[in-house]
């Protein structure tokens, strides 16, 4: 099952994403992030924040959506629409679901409330990634409603 996380620059949430859902995922569920709007760089800061988590940032970059080297089952979209920011449609045959979730690529203030926004972020996206591999992946796998209802209840979760 491979797992796109999209989103417009594909340098903060989109990259997080990715990098802790391949870190906890089990065997044959892998994920994949890419940008409408690619600004073709990884935020220092998320590669920071990941490495102090211990996750792997090898092979991290910023890219479209164009050319992905697997077609995606899932699409997640991580835009924070709610704060007017314009979430991009992926237009494949995937599943689609929203987790929205603030850029903290845009927040401004001392470094401690720039890190504390990256922080937020990941932790926001790190439980609902928990949530989904807590869910009985294999058996919803093959059930595309009830893995859209699933992913959809999971967007809703907060930290």
């Amino acid at each position: 099952m491979n797992i796109l996380f999209l989103c417009t620059g594909n340098s903060c949430r989109s990259i997080l994403a990715e990098a802790t859902f391949n870190h906890l995922a089990p065997v044959g569920w892998r994920a994949v992030s890419a940008g409408s709007q690619p600004t073709g760089y990884v935020h220092p800061r998320s590669l920071a924040l990941l490495e102090r988590e211990g996750i792997s940032t090898e092979g991290a970059h910023s890219k479209s959506w164009d050319g992905l080297p697997v077609t995606p089952d899932v699409v997640i979209s991580v835009c924070a629409s709610a704060a007017g920011e314009t979430c991009p449609v992926y237009l494949g045959s995937a599943i689609r679901a929203h987790w929205g979730v603030e850029d903290p690529a845009h927040v401004t203030g001392s470094d401690d409330e720039i890190d504390a926004a990256f922080i937020r972020a990941y932790q926001i996206l790190r439980a609902r990634i928990e949530a989904l591999l807590a869910l009985p992946l294999d058996a919803l796998a093959g059930d595309a409603p009830r893995l859209k209802e699933a992913l959809d209840r999971i967007g809703l979760l907060d930290v």
